[in-house]
């Protein structure tokens, strides 16, 4: 005895459940939109209501397609996962190219947020047109009414209204969770899902609407041109349009007649690149009036086809096309990638000196150049591993064996003799860069040097400690340490100081006051830097005195005052605060001569305090200059110039502040 298989509406929800969800039920409309266009509709119009609370109150999708054949009815309704669209046959190769409705599924999908869906079509047969009605509901899939019904005779233009009914409460989502309301989430479904289609379609006026107003996708396009290639007495249009984000539909080469009807569409050759370069190419021809897409190698047909010489000439000036306008678009995309080294952790910027970053901007020159070479070099890797070809990277350019980059990258990507010149070029001009801004650096910082030597040891020039001293010192931070930032300087208050200090470290501007009695009291330098490893600062006060006063305990004791006022400021001493006070002088009396003594045998040079996170140094200003000269000797040596060539003498000590002012090794402070 024989049988037939039953399907129920449990079956029909399992097989569909995985693809159309409560959560996703902006894809089970964009089905029933997609079979008003498969069925030939120019517009298709959306409306709705979901006034009350991201739950619907009205959905119906009007199109002006053909309707539905009621004696057709059987064959389109009555199968499941057998689509009548793909089995018939249809003459109009323009709709089976865009046929999106194929698995004989759709139908059933209002499932995710409605209980009822009815059909009321009118169709065409002979010279007449007829309307009836269909209607499923959700606890009952597998039946279907309106078999039974006959259609009557009406002066309704052709065409199909779906009426869902009995809507569904969205899910509950956490509260916690931050999304786009229910209505957004279904506009962008759309413009992702349709956006390609409504421009392929847009010279013959299709249109989809949603509330009476035309779908608007514009900010899902990027770029656009238009370019025309001739070529044995064919004229193409290309019609190019960059995407914003990735679509539903691959980037896809689309040719159509000279009446915009599609005759055929294939992928570019750029999709999966790892590159986010998402695109569509809409080609007009008359050329493809009589286009054959499938290649029999019969070249008794009429018209063109895949195999002839015009069509690959066609490919491969597009292809061209599409390269050239991907190459900035790349360049631009790789800042976005080198952005995501550097908040990943994988490229540090933190507590790098000025000769280490001119080495990170190198890295990421070539880092970007290789991305535009092959995106997929970063495409889907791990932390881990990203940090490993970007310290290989890193080890080899600032070694001897920077051409070395080229024969790594070639294990990754076949490079064209083009681009291992191009490749060859990029290593020595990036080199040549950073090598000359290395030297001016390393110029300009020895220059400011010699100013400052000047200024101190020149008793001549009537250098003071105000006006000359502290104006270059302010502007030269890095002469005691680099990366700091400046806080405050002569003149400031600890009330000024503290609103910078909260504005370096936060980026918060506030008013804020201090109740102290010394509030009002300057520094002459106050620095900071923030560690990024572990979020500690560390701050630096420095009081500057000229040479030719001799540095005794009334001295010292400022900067003991100085000290007391931070200890007692809570604003000031946060758990990863460390402070270092520095007396800055040359001549020190028996007093101060006996206290650094005391300290040697805490191993700092210039110590003279050290409790908790509070130090205090004594510095000769020789012994800071030499020290600085000597963090700057390795980098001159290995550049072989000669430091005494830039010596520059002065004739007061205003001109060495004006020369140091405009010297490039200055540092930008923030500041009110």
């Amino acid at each position: 005895m024989d049988g037939d298989v039953i399907i129920t509406t449990e079956g029909i929800i399992s097989t569909l459940e995985n693809k159309y969800t409560e959560n996703s039920f902006y894809k089970s409309i964009a089905e029933y939109i997609w079979n008003g266009f498969d069925a030939g509709a120019t517009t298709v119009e959306v409306l709705y209501d979901m006034s009350n609370g991201g739950t619907f109150k009205l959905l119906k999708i009007i199109d002006n397609g053909c309707g539905i054949n009621h004696s057709q009815l059987s064959n389109k309704f009555r199968p499941f996962h057998v689509s009548e669209k793909k089995k018939k046959n249809i003459d109009d190769s323009d709709i089976v190219l865009t046929m999106h409705g194929k698995n004989g599924v759709g139908r059933f999908s209002f499932f995710t947020f409605a209980n009822v869906a009815t059909w009321d079509t009118v169709y065409k047969e002979g010279a007449y047109n007829y309307r009836y009605q269909i209607s499923i509901e959700v606890n009952k899939l597998e039946h279907f009414s309106g078999l039974d019904a006959t259609p009557e005779e009406t002066t309704y233009p052709e065409g199909t209204t779906l009426t869902f009914t009995h809507f569904k409460r969205p899910p509950k989502k956490s509260k916690s969770k931050k999304e786009d309301t229910r209505e957004q989430q279904m506009l962008d479904h759309f413009k992702n899902e349709f956006g390609w289609f409504m421009e392929l379609k847009k010279p013959l006026g299709y249109k989809l609407l949603i509330n009476g107003e035309e779908l608007d996708y514009s900010n899902l396009i990027g770029q656009k041109d238009v370019t025309k290639i001739e070529y044995n007495g064919n004229v193409f249009e290309a019609r190019y349009l960059q995407w914003v984000d990735q679509l539903d539909e691959y980037s896809k080469f689309y040719y159509l007649d000279h009446n915009y009807k599609l005759s055929y569409k294939e992928n570019t050759t750029f999709n999966n690149q790892g590159d986010h370069f998402y695109h569509s190419v809409f080609v007009s021809s008359q050329y493809f009036e009589n286009f054959n897409a499938i290649d029999t190698g019969d070249t008794k047909l009429s018209g063109g086809s895949r195999s002839d010489s015009t069509f690959k000439f066609l490919k491969k000036e597009l292809e061209t096309f599409l390269r050239i306008k991907r190459k900035p678009f790349l360049k631009e995309h790789a800042k976005k990638v080198i952005e995501s080294l550097e908040n990943e952790g994988i490229i540090l910027r933190e507590n790098k000196n000025e000769f280490e970053l001119i080495q990170i901007d190198d890295l990421e020159c070539v880092l970007s150049e290789l991305y535009t070479t092959q995106p997929k070099a970063f495409n889907e890797l791990k932390t881990e591993q990203k940090k490993i070809i970007v310290g290989l990277f890193a080890k080899i350019l600032i070694s001897d064996e920077r051409e070395e980059v080229i024969s790594i990258i070639e294990q990754v990507v076949n490079l064209s003799p083009e681009e291992k010149k191009q490749w060859a070029d990029i290593l020595k001009l990036t080199d040549m860069s950073r090598i000359n801004r290395t030297l001016n650096l390393l110029k300009d910082r020895y220059q400011v040097m010699n100013f400052l030597k000047q200024i101190l040891f020149n008793e001549s020039l009537a250098a003071n400690e105000i006006n000359h001293l502290q104006k270059i010192v302010e502007d030269h931070t890095w002469i005691f340490g680099e990366k700091y930032c400046l806080v405050a300087a002569a003149e400031d208050t600890f009330e000024k100081a503290l609103r910078n200090h909260i504005y370096i470290l936060t980026g918060e501007k506030k008013k804020v006051t201090i109740n102290h009695p010394n509030k009002l009291n300057q520094m002459d330098i106050f620095l900071c830097r923030q560690s990024k490893y572990d979020n500690g600062v560390h701050n630096l006060i420095i009081e500057l005195k000229h040479p030719s006063k001799k540095i005794g305990m009334n001295e010292l004791n400022q900067v003991k005052k100085y000290m007391q006022t931070i200890v007692e400021l809570p604003q000031f001493n946060g758990d990863s605060y460390t402070w270092d006070f520095i007396l800055m002088g040359s001549r020190l009396d028996s007093m101060i001569e006996g206290e650094i003594k005391n300290n040697r045998r805490k191993g700092e040079a210039g110590i003279v305090y050290d409790v908790d996170n509070y130090k205090i140094y004594i510095r000769k200003w020789s012994d800071v200059l030499n020290e600085c000269e000597l963090r700057h000797g390795f980098l001159q040596e290995k550049l072989e110039f000669d430091k005494n060539k830039l010596y520059l003498e002065v004739t007061s000590a205003d001109e060495a502040v004006e020369l140091s002012k405009h010297n490039s090794a200055g540092i930008c402070s923030w500041g009110e």
